[in-house]
């Protein structure tokens, strides 16, 4: 959708076209069948809350009465909101309610009567595998469009707003798809990844665009240009069975201008209103400034993301427990392990500590990270749960995608050495997880589908890359791996698009595979069997999952730390100068005391580590210390 476009839909809400008041304008409203849909159309029993509401949307809904009996079953109260087309049901389920279906039924004299067969079912007990995404893991991260085409029928769907493929154009649909991704999983698994996270795959029914994924137009249906909510649930389970994990993308914060719900408001607060179009201002600052303006904070909060994403008002208890209930829904469905949360800080925060609550108490091992794309890591601390900087209230949020780890390691990679430039830059980040309640749930990454690839952001210089891919997998936090990293895709964002290319294999007729050592280059293999061989080790050793962390202060460009537990100690050595470097190991006695040996994981090569280790220029060294009688 263009910004035209989106600013006189903006307006019509404004103005009351597709809202308008109660009294006489209910032509104005959204023809709509006597009872489109009821949201969530199914639940089940034995929840640990045992509150749920219903959204129910149909012709003038509110003016019929609603009745339901079943056991263990209350209809604890019916709300009535600005918009006739809506009603929400406020239901109770006993702890002993059992599973079934019953109706729910919709009577207004003189009218013929609607009914919904509302079904309960029984959890899935083998759901209990969800542990959460943990830095025991290897998160790798897909944009589905544009991975692999496992369905050509779903290619194009006949009724939806966007039906333009072409693979020539960074802004169409591509084809990529769920089954398309179930049919690469040896390939993942052979590079050592542990948990998925697609960007999101609700449906995007909108004109333009629409293939990212971020301006959703459903909140309980998987695109069809995916597959199926059956299909997506058939890949939680294949991952299942690779002791795999499946994360799942949500946007709190906006939704598509195209949503069944936007097409028909329940109500004017719905969504943030202005009196003309406001976007927001990205400025994450005025949510700590203690000098900040009112007015800054509401537009940073309530302005809008895009004019095709209109901003919802999460002051609105309804729109709440929509969000929430959703969220609930697709974990029990589909066995998630765990979510990100895009756009975090443009959330209310009294909202979104509420709903990191809600989650935490029904699924207590269940893990989630926020996208804070903000400079500084006081400013991203903020963001994280336990009023560690002095914030008004606990956010619960676990942790964030570690955008300040992300420019550390960037400064290190390209920046001159410095007193506070290059790598003294990485170091001075880490030297402040002391904010955090825990830094190790961070996400760490070097790219992902917003900002440049890796592998271009240091120049296609090849021992830049592979010291990058060290850092990701022996550092602390939850690494993850951009699609295509592995075999050096690359581009800048300017736009995204480029950012968000096919990999090649993935349809057919592709005159290169990718997926096969026989189909890439040279190099390509060499960096794929790198990414590999770390990614492999850091899953079999927990050392480099929980092992602490210990730094030392970088001395001519060369950074050491180490990850060590009771059983194993690695090394890491970092030399970022355009020269080589004589590493005196004798500084490092307070880890190094004891060993003599080092195994480099990467060549199998054994070091002698007694006096100096020579490192050559931009080589990182990934050594796991051995006794020297070993």
């Amino acid at each position: 959708m263009n910004m035209k476009h989106g600013i006189i839909l903006f307006c019509l809400v404004l103005k009351g076209i597709i809202l308008s008041g109660l009294s006489g304008a209910g032509q104005l409203y959204a023809q709509v069948p006597q009872l489109e849909r009821v949201e969530p159309g199914f639940w089940w029993v034995g929840m640990k809350n045992p509150k749920l509401q219903l959204i129910v949307h149909g012709d003038k809904i509110a003016s019929r009465e609603v009745s339901l009996n079943y056991p263990g079953v209350k209809l604890a109260q019916v709300h009535k909101v600005e918009n006739p087309n809506y009603l929400f049901l406020d239901l109770e389920i006993a702890p002993d309610a059992a599973a079934g279906t019953f109706p729910i039924t919709f009577t207004q004299k003189g009218k013929k009567k609607l009914s919904y067969q509302y079904e309960l079912k029984s959890r899935n007990n083998s759901r209990e595998r969800i542990t959460g995404v943990t830095n025991e893991d290897f998160v790798y991260l897909i944009m589905p469009d544009r991975f692999a085409n496992g369905d050509k029928t779903n290619d194009v769907v006949k009724g939806m707003q966007e039906t333009t493929l072409s693979r020539d154009s960074m802004y169409y649909r591509h084809g990529g798809d769920i089954q398309g991704i179930i049919n690469k999983l040896d390939y993942l698994e052979e590079l050592g990844v542990t948990a998925l996270w697609l960007n999101p795959v609700l449906e995007n029914d909108q004109p333009r665009t629409s293939y990212h994924g971020y301006a959703n137009t459903e909140n309980y249906k998987i695109d069809r240009r995916f597959g199926s909510n059956e299909l997506y649930r058939q890949l939680g389970n294949e991952l299942q069975k690779r002791d795999m994990k499946l994360i799942k993308d949500l946007v709190h914060n906006h939704i598509g201008s195209q949503h069944w719900i936007i097409k028909d408001l329940p109500s004017k607060d719905w969504v943030h209103q202005w009196p003309e179009y406001t976007k927001t201002s990205y400025k994450d600052q005025v949510l700590f400034d203690p000098y900040a303006s009112e007015a800054d904070k509401k537009q940073m909060m309530d302005g809008w993301f895009d004019s095709h994403m209109p901003d919802v008002d999460q002051d609105n208890p309804f729109v709440r427990n929509y969000i929430t209930q959703s969220h609930i829904w697709w974990i029990e469905y589909a066995g998630l392990d765990g979510f990100r949360l895009d756009t975090y800080a443009y959330n209310n925060p009294e909202y979104m500590a509420e709903w990191g609550r809600a989650i935490k108490e029904e699924y207590p091992q269940f893990t989630f990270f926020g996208e804070t794309w903000v400079h500084g890591v006081p400013n991203q601390v903020y963001f994280t749960q336990g009023k560690t900087v002095n914030q008004p209230l606990d956010t619960e949020l676990q942790g964030v995608t570690d955008f300040q780890a992300l420019w550390g390691i960037n400064e290190a990679l390209n920046g001159e050495w410095g007193w506070t430039n290059g790598v003294n830059k990485l170091y001075n980040t880490l030297a402040g997880d002391y904010q955090y309640q825990d830094a190790t749930r961070n996400v760490v990454f070097l790219d992902n589908h917003d900002i440049s690839r890796f592998y271009s952001v240091v120049g296609e210089d090849f021992n830049k890359f592979k010291s990058g891919i060290a850092w990701l997998l022996t550092t602390r936090g939850i690494p993850q791996l951009y699609y295509g990293t592995e075999i050096l895709m690359k581009n800048h964002a300017d736009p995204d698009g480029k950012v968000r290319e096919d990999f090649k294999g993935g349809w057919e007729g592709d005159k290169e595979n990718k997926f096969t050592a026989a189909g890439r280059t040279e190099q390509e293999n060499e960096a794929f069997n790198y990414v590999k061989k770390l990614a492999n080790y850091r899953k079999q050793n927990q050392v480099l999952q929980t092992g602490k962390l210990m730094q030392y202060v970088p001395e001519d460009a060369v950074y050491v730390y180490f990850r060590y537990n009771e059983e194993q100690t690695v090394m890491v050595v970092m030399n970022t100068a355009a020269e080589a470097r004589k590493v005196n190991t004798s500084r490092f006695s307070e880890r190094m005391a004891g060993f003599g040996k080092a195994h480099n994981i990467v060549t199998d090569e054994v070091l002698n580590t007694s006096d100096t280790l020579t490192v050559p220029a931009k080589t990182t060294l990934v050594l796991e210390l051995k006794k020297q009688a070993d």
